[in-house]
């Protein structure tokens, strides 16, 4: 039964808060006894899937004839695909003149979110959410002073999040930095806070870089059980070492087998700067046997594809899952440990650290100077990357390798 004005005005506070629901997910919220609270109308609704609340107001304040009025346009929203509090809050700023923290973050990101990949751009936004606008983002920018910042940045510090609150300081520096670009701000406040929080320990990922250890991996891969799909990207991921989400991702039509060449486009590199992967004969002979399989036809896309449908890529969690059932647990290597192990050992080896660098696709500072050196030693880089799956080859085959030096 629908509300009426009468008991929306007898509702009495009791010793628990209660709601008096209306329609179409509007509802009146009655706070408890002994607090400052009264009674404030709320609306329910779904978004994306996920059930979102909406404040309209407090009654008497907002009547209920325009509770509901506030609740049918904010369905009006949802049906379009707008989701009534983001709007809401969009509508606030706007008031503000633009100028508050969130409402210039927030135009920073949708600026620059065409550089990043879609995961890394909506971390950035969602650590500012969480961690910066409730306490910053309907203030002034050019009211911010460092004291402000830090004292946000300390809260990240004292929960033991010392990694996320640089980079949270770095995004707010951008931000900031942003601001002055565009005639909004004078100076950026975060740079009176160099070396106030401690640096972060620097997290490696878990891998392996003894040979005899190197090679009893590479067999237990070879003897895998599993599908042939998981066994071959296991087989492969050592020998290119690029990131996990890269050869998850990896499609028939960036691979030239007959030039031994996989070209990624930028889109998919954490750096979003194109980057080439030279095979090795090792290398082009797994994807040989591998394109009988999930090469071919109308739904062939993904080198690497679900088991449950061709459409999509590999689960982020499969090689991990086979990695374990080998015996090799997260605290021995991880899937992204082979960057490191060919990193390691090629340095170990005597190649150019810059041609090692360029094919691990580290990220170049100068941004104009990266998108045009994706192809920078790539003769080195063949050889290198030939001579690395032979000793990847002989380290299998349980010989005794001596670590010569290849480069030069």
């Amino acid at each position: 039964m629908s509300l009426t004005d009468v008991k929306c005005r007898n509702a009495k506070a009791t010793d628990k808060p209660y709601k008096l629901f209306d329609m179409d997910g509007l509802y009146l919220q009655v706070a408890k006894t002994g607090t400052r609270g009264g009674k404030y109308w709320r609306m329910k609704y779904r978004i994306d899937g996920k059930e979102k609340l909406l404040a309209l107001g407090t009654y008497p304040e907002v009547s209920l004839k325009d509770a509901r009025d506030r609740r049918d346009e904010a369905r009006k929203q949802v049906a379009q695909g707008v989701d009534p509090s983001l709007a809401k809050k969009s509508a606030k700023l706007a008031r503000a003149g633009g100028t508050s923290f969130e409402a210039i973050a927030r135009e920073w990101q949708a600026k620059f979110i065409d550089k990043w990949t879609p995961k890394h751009g909506a971390t950035i936004l969602a650590r500012l959410e969480q961690n910066v606008f409730p306490w910053l983002g309907s203030r002034l920018i050019g009211d911010i002073t460092p004291p402000d910042l830090l004292a946000i940045l300390r809260k990240m510090e004292n929960r033991g999040a010392v990694e996320t609150t640089h980079r949270v300081r770095s995004s707010c520096s951008q931000i900031f930095r942003y601001a002055i670009a565009t005639g909004r701000l004078e100076r950026d406040p975060s740079a009176d806070l160099k070396g106030a929080i401690p640096p972060a320990s620097k997290q490696h990922f878990p891998t392996l870089t003894d040979p005899a250890a190197i090679g009893e991996l590479l067999r237990a891969i070879e003897g895998y059980e599993g599908s042939m799909v998981v066994r071959i990207a296991l087989q492969l991921i050592p020998m290119v070492f690029v990131r996990p989400g890269e050869l998850r991702h990896a499609e028939w039509s960036e691979v030239d087998l007959n030039k031994a060449e996989w070209r990624i486009p930028a889109h998919k590199m954490k750096m979003r700067v194109p980057h080439i992967v030279p095979l090795s004969t090792q290398a082009v002979a797994l994807l040989t046997e591998l394109q009988g399989l999930t090469g071919h036809g109308a739904a062939a896309k993904y080198i690497f594809p679900s088991n449950r449908t061709l459409a999509r890529p590999m689960s982020d969690n499969t090689l991990i899952s086979a990695l374990r059932r080998m015996g090799y647990s997260n605290e021995v290597i991880v899937p992204h440990g082979f960057r490191a192990m060919a990193s390691t050992l090629l340095n170990e080896q005597g190649w150019n650290r810059d041609a090692i660098e360029r094919q691990l696709a580290h990220g170049e500072r100068n941004k104009v100077r990266a998108t045009y050196n994706h192809a920078e030693y790539l003769p080195e880089r063949r050889k290198m990357m030939q001579a690395w799956a032979d000793y990847l080859e002989a380290l299998k085959a349980g010989g005794k390798v001596i670590h010569a030096k290849f480069g030069g």
